[in-house]
């Protein structure tokens, strides 16, 4: 089945792993419309369970200051349904969906709830797959590098590129280019380098360079960084 082999491996180069069983992957991406058994409900399961202790032990271990009614909030700020869409989005996860012909027709492929219970029912599977919390950790916080900065309780997360277009078109400058420098290594374990630059800005910040596991997570954290010398 090589459509299906191919599926896989794009999807792997996104996520930044790469599974020992596909069939592990195949059930993380399998919506209840095309599998009443073999779907990824009980994968759900285990990554929310995964990914809230993933990012607690982040937040506990970077804000030594903070009590524990901060901690909290600011985690589900970053497990909760509107962040794991915009990872979701990133990944690409949408693309890779198996959903049946009438849930794909009404959009399922791109609606919030199946999004985000996607994104915690692969990290179930990374689990299974992998047996490896530490690894496990190293590829969810990989996701979520371009949004760390935007934790603050009770605000809108938006990914930083949006973020840096908004600030642009509010001071009526041109959009931010970004440009491809260079693709290293085979896939799925290729590193993408990309430059952000901006024009006719009052500071004109030096273009900043970010790499990732795709070009996607690399424009944002090349945006990220914008964002960070524009003190924004």
């Amino acid at each position: 089945m090589p459509q299906l082999a191919s599926k896989h491996l794009k999807i792997s180069q996104r996520l930044g792993y790469v599974f020992n069983n596909p069939t592990i992957l195949e059930q993380a991406l399998t919506h209840r419309s095309a599998s009443a058994k073999h779907n990824y409900e009980r994968l759900e399961f285990l990554g929310d369970a995964f990914l809230n202790g993933i990012i607690a032990e982040y937040l506990f271990n970077t804000f030594p200051a903070d009590n524990e009614g901060k901690l909290t909030r600011m985690r589900s700020s970053l497990v909760r349904e509107d962040t794991l869409v915009l990872i979701a989005k990133h990944l690409e996860v949408g693309d890779a969906l198996i959903l049946s012909s009438g849930e794909y027709k009404s959009g399922g492929h791109n609606r919030p709830s199946i999004l985000a219970d996607a994104v915690e029912a692969l990290i179930g599977a990374i689990w299974l797959d992998s047996k490896d919390r530490s690894l496990l950790q190293q590829v969810v916080m990989g996701w979520y590098t371009p949004l760390l900065h935007i934790i603050e309780p009770g605000q809108v997360l938006k990914d930083p590129k949006s973020r840096l277009q908004e600030h642009l078109q509010a001071q009526h400058l041109p959009l931010p280019v970004y440009s491809l420098l260079s693709v290293q290594g085979d896939a799925p374990k290729q590193v993408f380098t990309v430059s952000c630059q901006l024009a006719d800005h009052n500071d004109n910040p030096d273009a900043t360079v970010a790499s990732g596991a795709s070009r996607r997570f690399a424009e944002q954290q090349a945006a990220a960084d914008m964002l960070s010398k524009l003190n924004l």
